[in-house]
């Protein structure tokens, strides 16, 4: 699964929600975005896709176990969270559960290129209703991100 699943893919690893915002992703979207390096086989078509991989940490509230853990993350994108990305923006493609590893939810949203990436996870962090949704359901997560950007025979651009 961590090989290329529609083009490009660079991993960037963080801790919380919150820091996603402090690294700049790598490029993505339309081949005419990316740098020659990286656009040899990207659609010109192409948005900008992200897989992101939140894994539920056993250390919410200081303490609590994984099934709890995990239930509670996917009890705040059911109620909430999905919404709120798509409030600001965001295609939500689809969500996933890992078979091999249950604690971890996998799923992917894409955005019109980098910068309108950029501006959904802004509105999505100042959002008020991410905020209380954040206080509501505690769970701490470990995050992989993917960013990609689909190739030239890909159907889903």
């Amino acid at each position: 699964m961590k090989k290329a699943i529609l083009g490009l893919f660079v991993s960037v690893s963080l801790t919380g929600v919150a820091s996603a915002q402090d690294a700049p992703p790598p490029p993505c979207g339309p081949k005419g975005d990316l740098p020659a390096s990286l656009s040899t086989n990207v659609a010109a078509d192409s948005r900008c896709f992200e897989i992101r991989m939140y894994t539920a940490n056993t250390m919410r509230n200081g303490g609590g176990d994984y099934a709890l853990a995990i239930d509670e993350l996917h009890q705040r994108f059911r109620e909430e969270e999905v919404a709120i990305f798509v409030k600001h923006g965001a295609e939500f493609i689809a969500a996933w559960q890992r078979l091999d590893d249950p604690e971890t939810l996998v799923w992917m949203l894409a955005y019109r290129d980098r910068a309108h990436r950029t501006e959904v996870w802004q509105g999505f962090a100042a959002d008020p209703a991410w905020e209380a949704l954040r206080n509501k359901y505690p769970v701490g997560v470990s995050i992989e991100s993917y960013m990609m950007s689909a190739t030239d025979y890909s159907k889903l651009k």
